[in-house]
């Protein structure tokens, strides 16, 4: 099976930056997507950014011009650079992926656990 591992997450002042990672690990042939999706108090989760196997990106536009996330395909790992952070960024993370299990086209789609982000005044 496949799992997803989420690491970076913390505190952080308004205007600071970080990186989150997540690494899909198990029997996977190659990534179709990953993304990165949030879900902040009273809220509902929501879509921050989203990155194919082929590297197309989709972002919020909330977050457009201050965060990035690219691809490692070689490590099945996808990033989220994450600068000039703000209050309302504050939120439950969670890294999302569709991969293709082997030459068949089997694939698996599911979530890692949730990373926590508080983003101070």
């Amino acid at each position: 099976q496949v799992q997803l591992v989420e690491s970076g997450g913390g505190l952080v002042q308004a205007g600071g930056s970080l990186r989150l990672s997540c690494v899909a690990s198990g029997s996977i042939f190659s990534i179709n997507d990953m993304g990165w999706y949030r879900q902040g108090p009273g809220k509902q989760r929501e879509l921050v950014a989203n990155i194919t196997g082929g590297g197309s990106t989709d972002y919020a536009d909330s977050v457009k011009g201050r965060f990035t996330i690219s691809l490692d395909n070689a490590k099945n790992t996808v990033y989220l650079q994450m600068n000039d952070l703000k209050p309302e960024d504050t939120a439950v993370y969670s890294c999302n992926a569709l991969v293709t299990l082997d030459a068949w086209g089997s694939t698996w789609w599911g979530w890692g656990q949730g990373t926590q982000i508080t983003v101070s005044p």
